[in-house]
């Protein structure tokens, strides 16, 4: 049997939210789109195929050997790392050169770094 007293006592437990604002609906959009792009195990593989590799950019001609995909595969994945503005693309002759730019992943990177809280509920 449940009572609104019961509810008030359920208050009295509850733990204060963060102490800051909540992340602007901007950037929370920007980091989900990017955190969307790397969703796929295949682009995941590409980033960083594309940040080890040693001239710091890569020519589409090697990537879908390397990775075991098709051209047209490649270009799918590769268009949504650019359309999430985590990599550059530079033509050079026939071929584009693919880049991945470090300042992009900075916002990732913060993201993932935010310190956790140390208290718990009731401690």
């Amino acid at each position: 049997m449940s009572s609104a007293a019961g509810h008030l006592s359920d208050v009295d437990d509850c733990c204060a939210g963060a102490g800051c604002d909540l992340l602007a609906a901007q950037e929370a959009d920007a980091l989900a789109s990017t955190f969307k792009a790397l969703a796929d195990p295949t682009r995941v593989r590409l980033l960083r195929y594309l940040a080890e590799s040693a001239a710091g950019t890569a020519c589409a001609c090697h990537l879908p050997d390397a990775l075991g995909i098709s051209q047209p595969t490649l270009s799918f994945h590769m268009n949504k790392l650019h359309d999430a503005g985590l990599v550059a693309r530079e033509k050079r002759g026939r071929w584009v050169h693919w880049t991945v730019r470090p300042e992009s992943l900075a916002a990732v990177r913060g993201f993932l770094e935010l310190p956790v809280g140390d208290q718990k509920c009731g401690s």
